[in-house]
């Protein structure tokens, strides 16, 4: 581990140990610890590639992946650091497991708190083990609970987070899509709002990939992406849609004996649009897994990653695809209060007369 890795490590435990109560220790040292492994566990991407011992199609792929990288801080002005520059085989499929938490009536997630990330509506751990145990406490406390695998996570600047085994095999796109997505973490990050945060990122990936492609990939490549692109868009506009929805029987006032029988009804519902929509797409089930045990947990995962996307879109276009100019603007949204910020995404999301 670099000396300033070991230095801001030591920071962080100070700072969370300080601020975390008596059963929220353990949670915290798994966390470190589990950072602290996957941080010794990096290697310069040059030297993996230079080794003889490293499997030809991992060496292209981080080949691949230096360009992505070299691209991100080029044409979308995100940092130009270390991150990304290494490499990791943390040994498992999974960077962490996220749990995902909502009440039974609510499709908004539980939040968790944290020293340095503020409040966010998921909780992670580095075993899948723990956060099934969390999982089925929060179950047993009668929450609508769904725990997802996740391939990387941001460091938000404070380490340089590498490649990992977890995502270094994607196709393309998609790995260039989760390289621009974490480093958009690193060019903002606001404590507390993580509709917000997540949905810039989002904003930062779908554009960056397409510039990437638009310079570096093939026809064939292009018409990949954009019908994973078509099919993300049509998933995430039913998951929303079926959000507002839930979200109104949920103010709706009903007796909960109708309101659990009317909330199973639209479930219901919309399984039978994405059997629908599986069949429009020839059978694809990238998105099968999502879909199985189907809750308000699940829904609020996909809210959190995209509500505000739309709204962002519009920045970046009026700024005519700026991205410095296009940071700027978010950047002063950044220091508004949440509420204000609310207004100001809501008067975005009305239509132009």
């Amino acid at each position: 581990m670099a000396r300033a890795d070991f230095f801001r490590l030591f920071a962080l435990i100070a700072a969370t140990l300080l601020l975390a109560g008596c059963s929220g220790v353990g949670y915290y040292l798994q966390s470190i610890d589990g950072q602290r492994r996957l941080m010794n566990a990096r290697e310069p991407v040059e030297r993996v590639i230079a080794d003889p011992a490293t499997p030809q199609d991992l060496k292209k792929k981080l080949e691949r992946a230096a360009l992505i990288r070299d691209f991100a801080s080029r044409e979308l002005k995100l940092p130009d650091n270390k991150s990304y520059r290494s490499y990791a085989d943390l040994k498992r499929p999974f960077a962490v497991w996220n749990v995902f938490a909502a009440a039974e009536f609510s499709v908004e997630a539980r939040e968790s708190c944290f020293p340095v990330a503020g409040c966010v509506g998921y909780r992670g751990y580095f075993k899948r083990e723990d956060a099934e145990a969390y999982a089925r406490g929060l179950r047993e406390q009668g929450d609508d609970v769904f725990v997802s695998g996740v391939p990387a996570y941001s460091t938000l600047g404070w380490f340089d987070d590498p490649l990992l085994n977890t995502f270094i095999n994607y196709p393309e796109p998609e790995l260039a899509r989760l390289i621009f997505h974490e480093l958009g973490h690193q060019v903002l990050y606001v404590r507390d709002d993580a509709e917000f945060n997540e949905s810039f990122a989002v904003t930062v990936e779908t554009e960056g990939v397409q510039r990437w492609i638009a310079k570096d990939g093939d026809a064939t490549m292009r018409a990949e992406f954009e019908m994973e692109q078509r099919r993300r868009d049509q998933f995430i506009a039913l998951v929303l849609a079926y959000r507002d929805k839930l979200a109104a029987l949920y103010k709706s006032g009903i007796a909960p004996e109708q309101m659990r029988a009317r909330k199973s009804e639209i479930i219901a519902g919309m399984l039978r649009e994405y059997a629908a929509l599986k069949s429009q797409w020839g059978g694809y089930a990238g998105y099968d897994r999502f879909f199985d045990g189907m809750n308000n947990a699940h829904i609020a995962s996909v809210s959190i990653y995209n509500a505000l996307v739309p709204q962002f879109e519009r920045m970046l276009a009026r700024r005519n695809g700026d991205f410095a100019a296009f940071y700027a603007d978010v950047r002063a949204l950044a220091r508004l209060s949440k509420d204000e910020r609310a207004a100001r995404f809501a008067a975005m999301a009305v239509p132009a007369k």
